[in-house]
């Protein structure tokens, strides 16, 4: 059985929205465009959260890969 890498999940990830939590606290939500090969992600459509309510839109955004703490599909 081979084991899913890491770019493998990020693959299917892109056209999903997605959240991603900073490792300052802050959670951003958005569809999931494009990522590279150190994690930077670009995401449309991009809000961030205060809890689970919405704080601010953001649009189109480019996340730095070495501020990201965990990504997730909503």
């Amino acid at each position: 059985m081979q084991q899913e890498r890491p770019f493998d999940l990020l693959n299917k990830m892109i056209g999903q929205k997605i959240l991603i939590r900073l490792k300052n606290g802050i959670d951003i939500r958005g569809q999931m465009v494009s990522f590279d090969i150190h994690m930077n992600i670009v995401m449309d459509n991009a809000e961030e959260l205060d809890g689970s309510e919405l704080k601010a839109k953001l649009g189109t955004i480019l996340l730095r890969g070495g501020n990201i703490l965990f990504i997730s599909p909503v």
